[in-house]
């Protein structure tokens, strides 16, 4: 289970990240393009995947991480359960969606999770 300040701690680990509103939700940026909204009262956050990195993801556990069930989740936008997460695997997940909206320069900087170990 990850708390709602682990995850934001998390989320805001990353070089110029900054925290906005989204509809009432804080949302976690980088160039002004949301990689992360988290939704406090379901207890979950959803972020902003490549497609790939969505199918490997969700395939760890359909109950924690999934797709949003619309036309958004076949935009990469995906689901991830807080109560069930763990914390290594939600910064895995936070990193990539990071890195899938970052600048380029930015992403560069970080290292990426080897998504084969998931």
């Amino acid at each position: 289970m990850v708390n709602e300040q682990t995850c934001r701690k998390l989320a805001l680990s990353f070089p110029e990240t900054n925290l906005a509103s989204h509809f009432e939700k804080p949302s976690f940026r980088v160039a002004k393009k949301i990689f992360a909204t988290l939704n406090l009262k379901e207890n979950r956050i959803c972020v902003k995947l490549s497609e790939i990195d969505q199918d490997v993801f969700s395939s760890f556990d359909k109950d924690i991480i999934y797709p949003v069930p619309n036309k958004w989740g076949k935009m990469g936008w995906t689901l991830v359960n807080l109560e069930k997460v763990r914390e290594d695997m939600l910064m895995d997940i936070l990193t990539m969606a990071y890195c899938e909206v970052a600048p380029k320069k930015l992403s560069d900087l970080i290292n990426k999770p080897d998504l084969n170990d998931i």
